[in-house]
């Protein structure tokens, strides 16, 4: 790819004060894009990145967020949709307000911001969207009925939405990681019964035997929103280790 295939080109990134969403905001930065970080917090974002406090579950604080951003990048071209939250347990394990909760923040999250964003996104010459999914949008994860299904809904509004806007020329992808290395997954981890026997569970699953780096999805993000994937939407590309399609013996000794 070229070093500077989003010079000229504006993008916004929720969720991206850390973890996946810095990583992703700090890569579109170095290869030309100017930035908007959204989060509830934005107390640690610093330039290049304009940082805009908003909320994906208020209505009201992603159009004024979407619309400043709009001011003062002078457009949008590109929008990632990587605010997200977890869920551990069963389907019985999380009650209708978690039920609610997880899936406004994870799927209609999307939705909002996406919404606010379409009449710039429409007048780009280079418009795309990026969702982050997960693996357990098709892969039957334990103890992860809840969150399963928000992803699930993701790669399916990723789809619907690639459809109804391809020919406005908006490009519409997902990325769908496996267990990523953040401190998001380490305060799932946290929770656990024994934190580091999850963890080590968590690495052996993937092929590869690690957790994926936040740097490693941040480069299939890019390529997903870059103009050089022109051809590309509707599409989920997964940067999971391997653990959705290989099936590697066991290594012994």
């Amino acid at each position: 790819m070229s070093a500077q295939d989003f010079a000229g080109l504006t993008a916004i990134v929720t969720g991206g004060a850390a973890g996946i969403g810095l990583a992703t905001a700090t890569l579109l930065a170095e290869r030309g894009a100017r930035v908007a970080v959204f989060d509830r917090d934005v107390s640690t974002v610093a330039e290049p990145f304009i940082g805009i406090q908003a909320d994906v579950t208020d209505r009201a604080s992603v159009d004024a967020g979407v619309a400043r951003a709009a001011e003062l990048l002078g457009g949008i071209d590109i929008v990632i949709n990587n605010a997200g939250i977890g869920a551990i347990g069963n389907v019985e394990a999380n009650d209708d307000a978690e039920w609610a909760r997880v899936l406004d923040v994870n799927v209609v999250g999307i939705a909002r911001v996406t919404r606010a964003a379409l009449p710039w996104l429409r007048t780009s010459q280079a418009a795309a969207i990026v969702n982050t999914c997960s693996i357990a949008a098709l892969n039957g994860l334990p103890d992860r009925a809840l969150y399963s299904a928000s992803k699930g809904a993701v790669y399916a509004l990723t789809l619907a939405m690639a459809t109804d806007h391809v020919r406005e020329g908006i490009r519409v992808n997902c990325v769908s990681p496996g267990t990523v290395g953040t401190a998001w997954v380490d305060r799932l981890l946290e929770k656990a019964e024994n934190p580091d026997a999850e963890r080590a569970a968590l690495e052996a699953r993937q092929a590869i035997g690690r957790l994926v780096a936040p740097e490693e999805v941040a480069n299939a993000i890019a390529y997903l929103a870059s103009p050089l994937a022109g051809s590309t939407t509707g599409t989920a590309l997964d940067v999971d280790g391997g653990v959705s399609h290989l099936r590697v013996r066991p290594v012994t000794s």
